[in-house]
């Protein structure tokens, strides 16, 4: 299988190329169009600033390349925002495939630390892409997380997490998904988000 993770100036990407690598898959790392097009599966992770990440892919076409993909694409953390309509990160318009805002956490006490870092749970799994993941007595699963921003509950959303307040941990929209938080950190469960990816 061919897959292609978006090459561009968001650090992280070589965690995902690890985990792809552990189940098998020697993924493509590419910035360019036609190895995106011609790709099974591609990935859109990364960690970064929204504004400066924008930039990079409007410089190289690769906004649109990415808004035109018809096979299945994930994007992961900054990914997911980046594939929103606008993040509060800069003031910056973004891709737009979902038509979702980015905001800032906002603390409402000492003890909300933003960035949010570490395990958090997930639930209201929807979708091929959270299948398998609820334990059998019923759990929802823990994942990882590192991120200032958040997608609100939307009409796309296909799981939740709480802090501060209820955002989208994950999204969907057609050949699209998305994870707020890091499959390829998140243990048992990410390789299990990232298998049924691969399984699309």
């Amino acid at each position: 299988m061919n897959i292609a993770i978006v090459k561009y100036n968001a650090g992280n990407i070589y965690s995902v190329v690890n985990a792809l690598k552990r189940l098998g898959i020697d993924p493509l790392l590419t910035d360019n169009p036609e190895e995106l097009r011609r790709a099974d599966k591609v990935l859109f992770p990364g960690q970064g600033e929204a504004r400066g990440a924008m930039d990079y892919l409007r410089q190289r076409g690769l906004d649109q390349v990415i808004r035109q993909l018809t096979q299945p694409v994930l994007g992961i953390c900054i990914g997911q925002q980046l594939l929103c309509r606008h993040s509060e990160e800069g003031d910056t318009d973004c891709i737009g495939v979902f038509d979702s805002p980015v905001m800032r956490f906002r603390p409402h006490s000492h003890a909300d630390k933003v960035p949010a870092m570490g395990w958090n749970r997930i639930g209201q799994l929807k979708s091929k892409l959270m299948e398998g993941l609820t334990a059998a007595d019923g759990t929802d699963p823990y994942v990882y997380f590192v991120h200032s921003y958040y997608v609100p509950l939307c009409e796309h959303t296909i799981a939740t997490a709480d802090y501060i307040l209820p955002y989208s941990a994950a999204l969907n929209k057609d050949n699209f998904y998305a994870t707020q938080f890091h499959p390829e950190k998140s243990g048992d469960t990410g390789e299990r988000i990232l298998e049924n990816f691969i399984k699309l």
